[in-house]
């Protein structure tokens, strides 16, 4: 379990760049963190360390959008309005799984016990209105903490 503190938007987007790179390619990260967190700014820094020229924005109504890169491809899931495995399977998400695509799932709680063991949960914690708070782990990790 690793943390860190960014004090920026920009902050945030580089150290979610950063992490991209580290990570290997069809790694699948969960998202915790409440309304206004800094998700989508995570993710857009995400895509941008993959290489990827994308603009981000929020998967609410979408559901998934698919940033592709020449190297690279990113699922961006909002799992906020679902409520059911029914639910989750419309999403495609089950498919995506062994895509070789990023997958980065906003609201992951909703379907947390449909992530894979290997998946990477990240927490984000709102500290004030720019600072953020952010703790990688595992998903067995997260388990714990509950």
């Amino acid at each position: 379990m690793t943390e860190f503190i960014t004090k920026s938007v920009d902050q945030t987007r580089q150290k979610a760049s950063e992490l991209a790179k580290s990570l290997k390619k069809g790694s699948i990260i969960g998202f915790l963190g409440d309304l206004g967190a800094g998700k989508t700014a995570f993710t857009g820094g995400f895509v941008e360390g993959l290489g990827i020229d994308a603009d981000v924005s929020s998967p609410t109504f979408a559901i998934c959008n698919d940033y592709v890169g020449e190297e690279n491809r990113v699922l961006h899931y909002d799992m906020y309005r679902i409520e059911s495995w029914d639910d989750l399977y419309s999403t495609g998400f089950f498919d995506s799984i062994d895509s070789g695509a990023y997958i980065l799932i906003e609201w992951s709680e909703n379907i947390f016990g449909a992530l894979p063991d290997d998946a990477v949960i990240i927490k984000i914690d709102k500290l004030s209105e720019n600072e953020r708070r952010f703790t990688v782990m595992s998903k067995k990790e997260a388990e714990e903490l509950e």
